[in-house]
């Protein structure tokens, strides 16, 4: 059913999102700690200390004289660091307790706990602190699903620790717990017994590392962030991308961003000077193709380490055979990566899988946007290989019937059913609600072919290769004229989800569309339709875009992409509104992402349920999503970049410039904003534009516009 047609006209309170997020997550690189609010890890639940796609500790108890801490309060500032703060039962006959503990949990080669007693009693007091300890060595998807397998495990204790480790693992991995002199170790963990005087204090601390061939994988502790990381033929960092302006939740947010990122900053331990992210925690701390090109393309802005180290290693990942059973075909950029019951730390000896229809061409946009910030032939001549690697692929196999469009379809019953974005099994369906069948051809996947197409002969005209660019520009323009024939919907005056296997519209509103604005493959003179349908009752909820509008059967609010709003989709929306000039629309969508940022603390969650702002005052959370997540925790970066209108041509010494504040918005200044090596500072205030470190780089004044593919392709022939 649709929902009543939104009231929100801008001005409605935020309220702040409380008490709805069961548990707390302590990340770092591919480690995590799922716990409850007070510190306890259960191994019946989907918590524990996670390495490597394995779950080190299934256990991870405190209590106080036999009994479990009473919950007072979590600070968790950043993302690998927390403080849980509780208290001891009562005296009977009393209604305060005296005694406090304090658990400080942080990340840094290990997993370490400062457990903190505190009398805050007039009298002397003894304690029996307990810790219950436990590996059961569980597959991260094992723990996800409650299907955990049975694994033998060895427990080995010495004088202050407790060891664990699997029978027969031939790369010997080692779960350690060390604990103090103080510690009496037991079967099921430690024991202090603790004598405490009158208004007094007590701490021990125990860590827990995870060792595999005798080095320490894990948990691995802070890294320095995303923006202005280090490159590595540099010794020291970038000096930091920092905004400040008069709208307090914003520049909150976009500090936000820096640290969530810099907690989802992993390794190849085969080629460490090459930064890389995960695209999720809890359960994605693990390299994704889609995402980590869509995040590296969002990081540009700030620093361009990311988007090369992605590419680099993509390229090395890329698809060399056909193998059904993991997607893989030559050229095609993979999907997932996993670790689990594997001995290798290095992602080329990962289990790879290759089922995703749109990161092939999203390798070869991003490889061309790199350029444009940061120009580096060098590196264009090493990625070459893969680049055209990946463009054969579009032609061949992502286009096996010829047709002219990227389909995809899984092999028999193995792999994703949907391989676009929205990877849900019910993810795309027709107007009536049945689902598509395949090979299903997608609206933004032909989208992201069309932009590959423009960035390969961008990429032709910097080598010098004339007749790549000639044939590269030829494609483009089919594509586009034939998109724009066949996923135009007539009737509806709306651009379709898909076309199935019988090459039918799968006639939805779907905010896909909104990505093709992104890259430019809508024809102009419809583009108000687009902006229209994207800011429509049906589908802008107040807070964000959603994911399917409310006048179609299919919609729901709490589906994971049937009706939520994921605030990455949101940003490429903004970016393609605002490309297209509907920046009042633009500017619109992204205020109210601002105003989610700020109910969530600050942090942009993976998702969020559909509901309409009208309905309810917080916007509401979907219970499994990942938080803090790559692509919407670098969607900040992707506002402040529509918002200033940057489009950098760094070859050609120049950049567009068109900075539009919303309305409440008078002064944005921008720090670190990094073109041709540049750190170029943008200071907005109302009308007046002031710039620094720009240097000979010359400033257009205008937004950037759209790419004419036709008239492109009949200037080349008419040479």
């Amino acid at each position: 059913m649709a929902s009543a047609p939104s009231q929100y006209d801008g001005t409605m309170p935020v309220a702040a999102v409380e008490g709805l997020r069961g548990g707390v997550t302590l990340i770092s690189g591919r480690s995590f700690a799922l716990s409850d609010s007070d510190g306890n890890m259960q191994p019946s639940l989907t918590q524990g200390l996670f390495v490597l796609d394995t779950r080190v500790l299934s256990r991870w108890v405190l209590t106080l004289d036999g009994e479990p801490v009473e919950v007072l309060g979590v600070d968790s500032p950043v993302p690998f660091r927390v403080t849980f703060v509780g208290r001891g039962r009562p005296v009977h006959g009393h209604a305060d307790a005296d005694v406090v503990v304090q658990r400080k949990r942080s990340f840094d080669m290990g997993m370490h706990e400062e457990i903190i007693v505190t009398n805050h009693g007039l009298q002397p007091v003894e304690i029996d602190l307990g810790l219950q300890v436990d590996c059961d060595f569980a597959g991260l998807f094992e723990v996800k699903e409650s299907r955990i397998m049975p694994r033998e495990r060895a427990r080995r204790v010495e004088e202050r620790s407790i060891r664990f480790t699997r029978p027969g693992d031939s790369d010997a991995r080692e779960v350690a717990v060390l604990l103090d002199s103080q510690a009496s170790i037991e079967d099921g963990g430690a024991r202090w017994h603790i004598a405490l005087g009158e208004r007094s204090m007590w701490s021990t601390r125990v860590s827990v590392t995870v060792a595999q061939g005798g080095a320490v994988v894990g948990p691995r502790g802070p890294a320095h962030g995303i923006v202005g990381m280090p490159h590595p033929d540099r010794d020291e960092p970038h000096e930091p991308f920092q905004i400040s302006s008069d709208n307090s939740k914003l520049t909150r947010v976009t500090q936000r961003t820096d640290e969530d990122l810099a907690a989802l900053r992993i390794l190849d331990d085969e080629h460490p000077d090459q930064a890389l992210i995960a695209a999720g925690a809890p359960w994605f701390m693990t390299l994704f193709g889609r995402d980590s090109l869509l995040t590296a393309w969002m990081t540009l802005i700030a620093d361009p380490s990311l988007a090369r180290g992605v590419l680099q290693t993509l390229a090395r990942l890329q698809g060399r055979k056909v193998d059904p059973t993991a997607g893989e075909e030559p050229g095609k950029i993979m999907h997932e990566v996993r670790f689990a019951d594997t001995e290798s730390r290095s992602f080329s000896h990962g289990q790879l899988y290759y089922g995703s229809a749109d990161a092939t061409p999203l390798f070869v946009m991003v490889a061309a946007e790199l350029q444009r910030f940061a120009p580096d032939l060098d590196l264009l001549n090493s990625l070459l290989p893969a680049i055209n690697a990946a463009m054969e692929w579009i032609e061949r196999y992502g286009d096996a019937d010829g047709d002219g469009y990227v389909e995809y379809q899984r092999h028999g019953e193995v792999g994703l059913v949907n391989q676009g974005w929205k990877d849900s099994w019910d993810a795309i369906r027709h107007a009536d609600g049945a689902l598509a069948d395949a090979p299903i051809a997608l609206c933004e996947v032909q989208a992201y072919v069309y932009g590959a197409y423009l960035a390969r002969a961008e990429l032709a005209t910097l080598l010098g290769e004339d007749d790549e660019h000639e044939r590269c520009i030829h494609k483009a323009a089919e594509l586009y004229r034939r998109f724009n024939e066949d996923f135009w919907n007539e009737e509806g005056q709306f651009y379709v989800l898909a076309l199935d296997g019988q090459k039918r519209q799968v006639a939805t509103r779907a905010s896909n569309i909104g990505h093709a604005l992104w890259t430019g493959i809508v024809r102009p003179d419809r583009a108000a339709s687009v902006a229209e349908t994207l800011l429509s009752d049906a589908s802008f909820s107040g807070w964000g875009i959603r994911t399917l509008s409310t006048d179609t059967v299919a919609y729901n609010p709490v589906s994971y992409h049937n009706g939520s709003v994921w605030p990455h989709d949101t940003a490429i929306c903004a970016w393609g509104l605002a490309r297209y000039g509907f920046s009042e629309q633009a500017q619109r969508v992204i205020m109210a992402q601002v105003d989610v940022a700020d109910a969530f603390d600050g942090r942009m969650p993976e998702l969020f349920a559909g509901f309409d702002r009208a309905e309810f005052a917080v916007p509401a959370v979907y219970p499994s999503s990942c938080s803090p997540q790559a692509w919407a925790s670098a969607s900040p970066l992707l506002w402040l970049r529509t918002l200033l209108g940057v489009e950098p041509d760094a070859h050609r010494g120049r950049f567009w410039l068109r900075p539009m504040l919303p309305a409440g918005l008078h002064r944005l200044r921008v720090e670190g904003l990094m073109i041709a090596g540049r750190r170029i500072t943008v200071d907005v205030e109302n009308d007046r534009i002031a710039l620094a470190g720009a240097g000979d780089l010359a400033v257009v004044p205008a937004a950037r516009p759209v790419f004419d593919p036709v008239a492109a392709s009949a200037a080349v022939a008419s040479r």
